[in-house]
């Protein structure tokens, strides 16, 4: 995920960003999100942080063009998940299933939270942000989020009902009921 360069939090009201305005005003070779209104800058992912994000989601998207299960997004593709004030997230793998896909498909953000959400921590991400932005996703109807630790060597998979669980260095992977059939050892990803 990367730490946040800057957080804009003097703004008042009037101030607040919207998507469109986000999609219009990207600082160059920065990763921004849209959280309440306010951008959010982050500095580029990490090499160990975009060789996993890599490898999952090609693993993904091998795994769901196979099975013509929906379509997998590459990092920072950004959601919108919420309005007034406005919040566009973007994670490193999103998955969408088939029958959820607009039509016609945005130019912009999608207005939808994906299916499934994938997220690689880097080494200075804060914990509390990282369970904000889970939250973020799974509130706005994300149904399963991974929440990979390559320090500590384990998933977290939380879901939409609450529950939760680590997947281990020695545990597989799956997909569960959102991406059917998928299943990946925890290792590989490492």
């Amino acid at each position: 995920m990367g730490k946040p360069q800057q957080y804009f939090d003097a703004m008042t009201t009037s101030d607040l960003m919207t998507a469109e305005e986000l999609l219009r005003k990207q600082p160059p070779h920065k990763r921004t999100e849209l959280v309440s209104g306010r951008m959010i800058v982050r500095e580029p992912a990490g090499h160990r942080h975009g060789r996993i994000a890599a490898d999952l989601a090609y693993r993904l998207q091998h795994y769901v063009k196979a099975e013509s299960l929906g379509v997998v997004y590459a990092a920072e593709t950004g959601f919108v998940l919420s309005r007034n004030p406005d919040t566009v997230r973007a994670p490193d793998v999103a998955f969408i299933r088939r029958e959820r896909l607009p039509e016609p498909e945005p130019t912009g953000y999608a207005e939808l939270a994906p299916d499934l959400v994938v997220e690689v921590l880097s080494p200075d991400d804060r914990p509390g942000e990282v369970l904000a932005k889970v939250g973020d996703w799974l509130s706005a109807g994300t149904r399963l989020a991974w929440v990979v630790d390559p320090s500590r060597r384990q998933i977290r998979v939380y879901r939409r009902d609450g529950s939760r669980r680590t997947v281990g260095d020695s545990d597989l992977l799956n997909g569960e009921d959102v991406v059917p059939g998928f299943r990946c050892p925890a290792d590989s990803i490492f």
